[in-house]
């Protein structure tokens, strides 16, 4: 995404660097929290209900609440700003965690699977900050400060499933289940990125973006797609950018959130501990947050629909890898679920730039969250048919499965090839010393 040979690159907006930052330090407090629900979430629904079958229920039920919460957060941002989303939707992540604490206390499921929704809202919001990132980024640099944000969350979601052990003792000392123990250390997770992005995150990313388009057209800028004046072709060609973005990113979640819900569960069946299932769930998810620097960089430079290709590849061969690898082998099931994680990791970045350029500032929060809105659907029906697919045909069809659902995304990027790339949405222009002061 480089400017046309003899055209200067746009320059970024100073306040890119400080927003950029807050968004880094709130994604690795909230990174702990995002943990909880899939490591342990599956295997507290298996020991509450007594059911394998029912053990994807938790995954189907965080990712609704997800859905729920994209909606509402998309809402929230665009006619109030980033800041008082993101920062709502940590809020409401906590409550929903602190829920799901006080129903494996008193062994109540219908409050489990209501405080599970309300966790969703915490998880939808750790992802829907991504966008934030961006907002103020040039064409050419938004798939590095997308992928700046996601990998803020590794240490945090990293860091999470490896303390099951110890969270689970002090749960314990409580008189709480200990697979209970995850959600108390999301609690405090949510809660405290809630308060740093309330606290810190000024001036608001989208508020400003808004502003300097508005202020570029006042100063009689030619319009295109940034500011709403793309033609009939143009938002033809960048309705096609959304639906291929999203249709990647749906497909990524869908394929990722069915295998990695049910393989600690597939790992205790065959006489593993929540040690290793912590272990394998961790590098996972290290394997979804941290590539994303050269993720972001490869979108960047070779172009967002390579990225988004190799994506369905990579995610093909994690669920090949997951189907052959001995039950009993925790390194084979790693390097399954490391493969599953990077190849959502491609689709997720590269999928997201592609939405970004296809938006435009004033239509993007609200845009930003349909298109959330369908990433969490796939995974409420990955989480839910996963248990099912285990119990009918075993975690080996459900790999194979995935694997090839995964490959879907290739003809679909084909088809959009023999169609024109819309021009990526301009950035908003840097203001001058004199208008920032």
């Amino acid at each position: 995404m480089r400017a046309p040979h003899g055209v200067p690159a746009p320059r970024e907006v100073p306040e890119q660097r400080r927003i950029l930052a807050v968004l880094v330090f709130s994604q690795i407090l909230s990174g702990a929290g995002l943990a909880a629900g899939i490591t342990v979430g599956a295997l507290l629904a298996e020991e509450m209900l007594g059911s394998t079958g029912l053990a994807g229920v938790p995954s189907a039920l965080f990712t609704a609440g997800a859905a729920l919460g994209a909606v509402g957060i998309g809402r929230l941002c665009r006619s109030h700003g980033r800041r008082p989303g993101l920062a709502l939707g940590y809020a409401v992540g906590a409550l929903g965690s602190l829920g799901v604490v006080v129903a494996a206390a008193v062994g109540s499921a219908p409050l489990l699977f209501v405080s599970l929704l309300v966790y969703g809202a915490g998880t939808a919001t750790n992802l829907m900050a991504r966008y934030a990132g961006a907002d103020l980024a040039t064409p050419a640099r938004r798939g590095r400060a997308v992928s700046t944000v996601l990998f803020a969350t590794t240490l945090g979601a990293v860091v999470g499933p490896n303390l099951v052990a110890l969270t689970g003792e002090v749960a314990h000392s409580w008189g709480i289940p200990r697979l209970a123990g995850p959600f108390l250390l999301a609690v405090a997770a949510f809660g405290a990125a809630a308060v740093a992005l309330a606290a810190l995150l000024r001036p608001d990313p989208l508020r400003l973006a808004e502003q300097l388009a508005a202020a570029a057209r006042d100063d009689g800028a030619a319009e295109g797609p940034a500011d709403g004046g793309a033609g009939p072709t143009d938002a033809s060609g960048h309705r096609l950018g959304v639906a291929v973005g999203t249709t990647v990113m749906v497909l990524t979640q869908l394929v990722m959130i069915a295998i990695m819900t049910m393989t600690p569960v597939h790992m205790q069946a065959h006489g593993h501990g929540t040690q290793a299932a912590g272990l394998v769930i961790a590098l996972h998810v290290g394997a979804m947050f941290l590539p994303s620097p050269l993720t972001g960089l490869l979108v960047d430079r070779v172009g967002r629909r390579w990225i988004a290709g190799a994506s369905g590849v990579t995610l093909a061969a994690a669920g090949a890898l997951a189907a052959l690898a001995p039950p009993h082998s925790v390194p084979a099931l790693a390097a399954a679920l490391v493969l599953l994680g990077l190849g959502w990791n491609f689709g997720l970045v590269s999928g997201t730039a592609l939405v970004i350029d296809a938006l435009p500032p004033a239509r993007r929060a609200s845009g930003q969250g349909l298109v959330d809105v369908g990433i969490a659907l796939a995974g409420a029906v990955g989480g839910m048919s996963s248990g099912l697919v285990v119990v009918l045909g075993g975690y080996r069809t459900l790999a194979l499965a995935g694997g090839l659902l995964a490959l879907a995304v290739i003809p679909v990027l084909g088809w959009a090839a023999r169609r024109p790339a819309p021009a990526p949405a301009a950035p908003p222009a840097p203001r001058t010393k004199t208008e920032r002061a």
